[in-house]
């Protein structure tokens, strides 16, 4: 995650004179956003003197800390004894179904209760897949019939997470976007049948977006967002040439915060986000 950053310290570090045009290039290709970028290059700009790599590193660190918020708190089982109903929405080949699955082990491991609902059911791979999963964990997964209502599914799984008292349900929904309506009608009824069984579900919406697509990401998240209200952001492959900065600028633009990072294909491999260290990563 840091070799972005770290290859832009050294160009700085090796030049006689900043080039502006360059390093404002350099700022907006890491995804940061031509909002931050623009505010970055004014305050190096500002200092009135000659700028250093360490003058670039210490000023970009700091402003993207002031627009990320602080450490997400942890999800914690309800006092009521109902699950905790986390939505996990995204397009497909973001790592939406393994983030899933992910989350739920993060959960296991400290010592909660959890069912996976395969609700992607227009995608056949995507349910084996979570079944593979939930499988491997040791984790039960609710799903249908091929081609099932992706709602009926989500209303099943909550039902046996009500009657098994289980602290936390994970819907894996459909990641189709090819037409915000379809995408709105689906998420809006997942929504309205989770709500029959609870009225304040779902609790928690995650977005995973892929850290590698830049601005693609962040024009999903307007789309999801719209389509269903989001709390957060899980952002994978943190781990090869994904920058990060993307999360920054999703932030920035819509105020959606980063809540949980995928940093390997291990099913370990996935963090809770903290500020510092994400920041102290991409710089």
């Amino acid at each position: 995650m840091a070799g972005f950053f770290k290859s832009l310290f050294n160009k700085v570090t090796n030049r006689a004179e900043i080039d502006w045009d360059e390093l404002e290039a350099d700022l907006i290709s890491s995804d940061i956003g031509i909002r931050l970028t623009t505010s970055i290059i004014k305050e190096l700009r500002d200092l009135g003197r000659e700028v250093s790599a360490d003058d670039v590193v210490e000023i970009t660190r700091r402003q993207l800390a002031e627009k990320l918020d602080a450490d997400f708190l942890a999800p914690t089982p309800r006092s009521d004894g109902k699950p905790f109903v986390i939505l996990v929405v995204g397009v497909n080949g973001t790592g939406k179904t393994t983030s899933s699955a992910k989350l739920a082990l993060w959960l296991t491991k400290r010592n909660h209760s959890v069912i996976l609902a395969a609700a992607d059911t227009f995608r056949a791979a995507a349910v084996e897949q979570l079944q593979r999963w939930g499988d491997r964990l040791k984790i039960p997964v609710v799903k249908g019939n091929p081609n099932a209502d992706p709602s009926s599914v989500c209303f099943h799984a909550h039902q046996k997470a009500i009657a098994e008292k289980t602290q936390f349900l994970i819907c894996d929904t459909a990641g189709r976007i090819h037409t915000r309506h379809n995408l709105m009608e689906e998420l809006g009824k997942i929504r309205r049948t989770l709500a029959k069984q609870d009225e304040t579900a779902p609790h928690l919406t995650l977005l995973v977006v892929d850290a590698t697509t830049g601005s693609n990401a962040l024009q999903q998240a307007k789309e999801f967002h719209k389509a269903s209200p989001l709390d957060g952001l899980i952002v994978t492959k943190l781990d090869g040439s994904g920058k990060g900065g993307i999360a920054v600028a999703i932030q920035d633009e819509l105020k959606i915060p980063t809540r949980f990072l995928g940093t390997g294909e291990e099913p370990e491999a996935f963090t809770i986000f903290r500020r510092d260290s994400f920041v102290k990563e991409i710089l």
